[in-house]
């Protein structure tokens, strides 16, 4: 089940730091709890079609992701001489690959629900992790932490940690290992998001 956690969430997003955080803790917490509500516990049981349930998840998705900062973070230094084209049309398919890939594995969360235990604080002033366990049927509870984001007031997800591995940095060093080796370096890359989406 723990692999699942990783599948699910597998596009997502930057480092884990501990350190003083100006973030307001109760309200990333709050935001966090409206996600895996909204998101998981309500969407998956409703008795709705799978169109329909795909559509409120990419509303969803899109709403409480930072997909752009994101993007930028995982392409890590290929985004700096990459041109304004390019760069666009990665976070494109790179926001469609992880809507599909959520909305594919949503339903396997079924009857499932987060835990909360509190905050960690972060190094950055405007970021703060919100603690949640996923119990599972079998062993120990599965860690997931959130890093969340404040700007002009709003929360955002920058970063998913699961089991102590962030998803940010995992897709970070896949992205970099794969345009070092591509001939046609970002757009090969592109090429290859492009070919995973149905």
């Amino acid at each position: 089940m723990k692999k699942l956690f990783a599948i699910l969430f597998s596009a997502l997003f930057l480092t884990a730091h501990s350190a003083s955080a100006a973030i307001d803790g109760n309200k990333a917490e709050a935001f966090i709890k409206n996600v895996t509500s909204q998101g998981i516990e309500q969407l998956v049981n409703a008795d709705i079609s799978q169109s329909e349930r795909n559509a409120r998840f990419t509303k969803l998705f899109n709403q409480d992701l930072d997909l752009d900062f994101i993007g930028k973070f995982v392409l890590g230094r290929y985004w700096r001489t990459a041109s304004e084209a390019q760069r666009k049309e990665f976070i494109d398919v790179y926001r469609k690959l992880n809507i599909q890939t959520w909305s594919e594995r949503f339903n396997e969360f079924k009857g499932k629900h987060f835990e909360f235990a509190g905050t960690e604080k972060s190094q950055q002033d405007d970021q703060i992790f919100v603690v949640t366990q996923v119990p599972m049927q079998e062993g120990a509870p599965a860690s997931v932490k959130w890093r969340v984001k404040e700007t002009g007031g709003q929360m955002r997800i920058v970063d998913i940690i699961i089991e102590n591995v962030s998803l940010a940095l995992t897709a970070r060093s896949e992205y970099t290992a794969f345009v070092q080796k591509a001939p046609d370096g970002v757009d090969g890359l592109i090429k290859n998001l492009k070919s995973k989406l149905k």
